[in-house]
Formats: C-alpha cells, structure tokens, sequence
C-alpha cells in the first residue's frame, strides 16, 4: 500500500483538530448554559429595564454630579421599590381586611343567604338545579358547604400556589431592578460591549445600527404596551375612586395586568359600569362616569399605534406581531423580546435584499 501524501495527512490533521476544537467548545457551551440557565430570565429583565431606564438614568445623572451614574442607578432602584411596594402593601392589607372580615361574619352566623325566587325554576336548562342549590344554601349552607369541601380545598390550594408564584414572580422582579440599576451604572462601556459584540456577529456597518434598533424597540414596547397600561390604570382607577366602587385598587390592577396581556380594559369597565347602574340612582354622575370610563378603557385602541412604532425604523406591525407572539409564547417576557428579534430579523433581510450580486441591476427590469 502506498503512503499518504503529505497534503491529504495534513488536511486530516487539520479537519480532526477543527473537530475537536468544535466539540470542545460546544462542549463547554453546553455547560455555560447549564449554569446560567437558572439566571436567564433575571438577567433577561435586567437589561430590560436598564434599557427603558436609561434615559431617566442620563437625566438624574447629569443633574447629579460627581459619581452621578452610581447615584442615579442608586436612586432609580429606591423610586421603583417605592412604587412597587406601596401598591402591594395597600392590596395585601385589603385582602387581610376582608379575609377577617368573612371570617367574623361565618363565627357570628351572620352568613345568611336569602331564599331564590320561584322564577328561577324556571329559566331553561339551569333553573331547576340552580333553584335547588340556591334553596340549599339558604336553608343549610353549613351542609352545603361540607358537600364541596374537597372542590373548595382544591381551589383554595390552586389560588395560593398562584399567589404564590406570583409573589416570586414580584421578588424576582426586584431583583432584576437592583441588578438594572447597576448595568446603568456602567451603561456606557455596556453599550460598548454591545456595539462589539454585534460587529462580530454581523459587521462592523451594521453593529451601531442594530444596536440602536434593539434599544429602540424595547423602550417603543415599553411606551406602546406597558406604559399605555399604567396610564389606563390610572385614569380607570381615579374613575373608580371617584364614584367609590368596592374594591377599586384591585380592578385598577386588574386593568393594569390586562393592558400587559393585551386583553380589553372593557373586560373590566362594563361590569363595572352596569353594577353602577343596577345598584344605584341615574343620575348625571353616573352618565358621566360612565363615559369616563367607558372611553378611559378605549384610548389603547388611539395610543398604541402612535407610539409602538415610536422611533423605531421598522413598521409598526412587526412591532406588534412581535409583541403579541412573543407574548403568546414567552409570557411577559415575550412581549419585548419578540419584537426585537423580529424587527432585527426585518432588517437583516431587507439588507439582504438590498445586497445585489454585482452581475444583476440596480434595480428590477419594468415589465
């Protein structure tokens, strides 16, 4: 058998070192995600809020001074605790309040349920057995209540393992500010690292440029979705406490998390709107009210689309597909990365389109 030639031996080489080298860093790839997995969405809502952040964080930091970057980051975590404590703490004691309020109710038998009105045997298809439960519980409720223990228990467990969940879900949030308040700290060299990083993944012409489209996109999510949302809590929210409607906080914050999912405030106003109608006089208050309200819950419908494509070069559909997909599969976190990497996905390919070969023509020849 004859030997090798020198240059197939040394391609060999060549290719088994590649192979391994490759393996190796895969390898190690595999275990750096490992690793960080655990950390992804903190970090992922880290730099989130350090981008929609970061000018309120320049302005601060000016007015500041010397050391104004860490004071101003300091300073930004502080207002976010503040405002996001005050609202959960108001909510927890109405809660608590009410929980010891059924619970004086049910020890001093003041729990009566008033007997159904012979109509509602009635009504088709549900009024024979809505009839019976309704007469049980006005007669027995104690037995009526022991007959659904095991459904009541079920609920009750499933209601505090999503309070629960949601309650990680606000520390988890927390931390991402404080860790947001130190990436703007060190926002310049961060967004350095970010323009080098985009360099060598695409080039160094369209790094600055899909840099500042990923930053651009995130705050426009931000003004387009979330902060539409704060400002429809706001004004449905005073409406409410305006015309003293039971529980008015928590439907505010109904309304805020809501306008997040992108679902209608008018889930929450017209049933609000009709109980102000059912239980009290008609008055010019309550018309004025209404429509106060009923228009409050709308103004979604006139905003987004004047600012989710806000300053952003990629139009304002991608935005919001990208947001609503990203939503639909990521959750909340979705809503901004999907956008994102939709809008760099669009100008990526119309970069490519616009990267002729140089054998073709400008431009299309006119049929």
């Amino acid at each position: 058998m004859s030997a090798k030639p020198p240059q197939r031996e040394a391609l060999s080489a060549s290719v088994l070192d590649a192979l391994i080298r490759a393996g190796l860093i895969a390898l190690l790839v595999a275990f750096c995600f490992r690793i960080f997995h655990p950390f992804l969405n903190l970090l992922l809502w880290s730099v989130i809020l350090a981008v929609m952040l970061y000018p309120l964080h320049r302005r601060l930091a000016r007015r500041l001074g010397q050391k104004g970057d860490g004071r101003a980051g300091t300073l930004i975590v502080l207002l976010g605790i503040a405002v996001l404590a005050v609202p959960v703490y108001l909510l927890g004691m109405s809660l608590t309040d009410s929980a010891h309020r059924a619970m004086e109710l049910v020890k001093a038998d003041g729990l009566h349920v008033p007997p159904p009105p012979d109509a509602v045997a009635t009504w088709p298809l549900v009024g024979e057995r809505l009839h019976a439960f309704w007469l049980q519980a006005a007669t027995d409720l104690t037995g009526l209540a022991r007959n659904f223990a095991p459904q009541v228990k079920e609920v009750s467990l499933t209601l505090l393992s999503k309070m629960a969940k949601v309650g990680i879900g606000l520390l988890m949030f927390l931390a991402a500010l404080v860790i947001a308040g130190i990436v703007m700290a060190y926002g310049a060299a961060g967004h350095n690292s970010a323009i080098r990083i985009c360099a060598r993944i695409f080039s160094s012409e369209k790094a600055l440029h899909i840099t500042e489209l990923c930053t651009a996109t995130i705050r426009a999510v931000a003004q387009g979705v979330v902060g539409i949302a704060f400002a429809q809590m706001l004004l449905i929210g005073i409406g409410f406490v305006a015309m003293d409607i039971p529980g008015a906080g928590l439907l505010a914050l109904v309304v805020l998390v809501f306008g997040i999912l992108q679902l209608p405030a008018t889930l929450v106003t017209l049933p609000v709107i009709i109980y102000v109608f059912a239980t009290r006089d008609i008055s010019a208050g309550t018309v004025v009210f209404a429509v106060y309200v009923f228009v409050a819950g709308l103004i979604d419908n006139v905003l987004k689309p004047l600012l989710l494509g806000r300053g952003v070069d990629v139009p304002m559909p991608v935005i919001l597909v990208g947001a609503l997909g990203g939503m639909i599969t990521d959750g909340i976190i979705g809503l901004f990365v999907g956008p994102v990497v939709l809008a760099v996905a669009y100008e990526l390919f119309w970069q490519w389109v616009d990267d002729r070969p140089a054998h073709l023509p400008a431009e299309p020849p006119v049929p």
